[in-house]
């Protein structure tokens, strides 16, 4: 069953007996707790379990979306939708599913999420991201296509993708 209030937005979905509720907050309205939440899941994700050196926290924090899955209250999966540096289209990043939640299909679900957000706050825009290399597939599945080669960014092999239609 899926109920709907934007705190922005929130959804919940009982499955596997455990019930996973879908926030989408823009920053200003995030708790500070919240707030330090995400971003301690984030630097461990992506700056600590990755083992790369880079700033986490940009200033597109600011100006976010955070797309969270909850269970039980404990945050499991996480995505940040912000505007793409080419002024004209819709990305998100920072996708992530906490370790010990891994092979829960929740990053299907959470991009699942994003992209359904994405449509309802902007229709008519383009998504385009830069996915690591070795989630290529993963994205192709829900429709996005490379448009660059592979490259390096912060030392991880990464691919431009665009979803052109929805």
């Amino acid at each position: 069953m899926l109920k709907s209030n934007y705190s922005y937005f929130s959804t919940t979905e009982r499955g596997n007996s455990l019930e996973t509720t879908v926030t989408v907050t823009k920053t200003n309205d995030l708790s500070p707790k919240t707030l330090l939440e995400i971003l301690a899941v984030r630097t461990k994700v992506f700056v600590v379990e990755q083992n790369c050196a880079y700033q986490e926290v940009d200033a597109k924090d600011f100006d976010a979306w955070h797309v969270q899955l909850r269970q039980a209250g404990e945050l499991v999966a996480y995505a940040r939708i912000i505007p793409h540096d080419d002024g004209q289209s819709i990305s998100f990043g920072r996708v992530l599913v906490v370790e010990s939640h891994r092979r829960e299909q929740l990053g299907r679900k959470l991009v699942t999420e994003t992209l359904a957000t994405v449509r309802r706050l902007y229709p008519d825009q383009q998504i385009k991201i830069q996915a690591q290399n070795y989630l290529r597939e993963f994205y192709g599945s829900f429709g996005f296509q490379p448009v660059s080669d592979v490259y390096l960014e912060d030392g991880i092999p990464h691919v431009d993708m665009v979803m052109q239609t929805f």
